[in-house]
């Protein structure tokens, strides 16, 4: 008797869809690199992240599509298509996490602790050429208000303190912060405010954020007020504000052990 060979349907989804899965990890690990490499141009290397990024949703497609295959007709491929889903899902992990910020948050670019007067950027040579002779524009009075709906805990800090002192609490903090601190001026001159010019780059993704703080000498002590610019994208998925709390929480500590 001869026997019926009956060959099981394979998905060609599921093969494809780890293909790019390997391809989108890939290309967002080179994208990262080239991100956080101040020589490259960031505005490429995002190109190159939205891509990878780009891959790993066509990877989930192809993916769902296998699933789809296999339960209608039993097909191969379960093993190679989850394999795919996981791998796509670990890249888009951190992406999905911004855009869940990107929707909750207002679309801000510039937080400051004073809204009514914000410190200054500084126009000096090197604060220009730090910033890539970019100037971070002046927030609308619509932005200002969308930042004290979202962010009312946002304020300056006073520290019962002189000036001097006050300024080297707010270095410190900079220092500890691991920003890169393009120039500092203590308190004093013409103008009696001390001024803290600063870049800080992003955790993961290494972006740069210009900051500026301003200390302002007051009878009761020193105030300080801080403001955070993103560089690119229009809006900054929450940056600025972690920026200046986790800044301001630093120079609480730093002043708590000093007394």
């Amino acid at each position: 008797m001869r026997r019926l060979i009956v060959e099981e349907p394979v998905t060609r989804a599921a093969p494809w869809a780890l293909r790019l899965a390997w391809l989108s990890l890939a290309v967002v690990g080179l994208a990262l690199l080239l991100v956080r490499d101040p020589r490259a141009e960031t505005e490429a290397a995002l190109a190159a992240l939205g891509s990878g990024v780009g891959l790993a949703l066509l990877a989930v497609l192809l993916a769902v599509a296998a699933f789809v295959r296999i339960w209608r007709e039993g097909a191969r491929g379960l093993g190679v298509a989850v394999g795919g889903l996981l791998l796509a899902v670990v890249v888009l992990a951190y992406p999905a996490y911004m855009a869940v910020r990107g929707v909750m948050l207002p679309p801000l670019t510039d937080v400051s602790t004073d809204v009514e007067t914000p410190p200054v950027f500084s126009r000096s040579r090197a604060a220009w050429e730090a910033r890539r002779w970019r100037m971070p524009p002046d927030a609308s009075p619509a932005d200002r208000a969308l930042q004290r709906e979202a962010y009312p805990q946002i304020a300056p800090l006073t520290l019962d303190l002189g000036p001097d002192d006050a300024f080297a609490l707010a270095l410190k903090a900079a220092q500890n912060r691991k920003w890169q601190v393009i120039e500092s001026y203590r308190p004093g001159g013409r103008v009696g405010n001390g001024r803290i010019e600063a870049v800080v780059r992003s955790r993961l993704l290494g972006l740069p954020y210009d900051v500026t703080v301003r200390l302002h000498p007051r009878a009761d002590g020193t105030r300080i007020d801080l403001r955070s610019a993103t560089r690119f994208g229009d809006r900054d998925f929450g940056q600025n504000a972690d920026h200046i709390r986790a800044y301001l929480d630093e120079i609480g500590n730093l002043a708590l052990a000093v007394k």
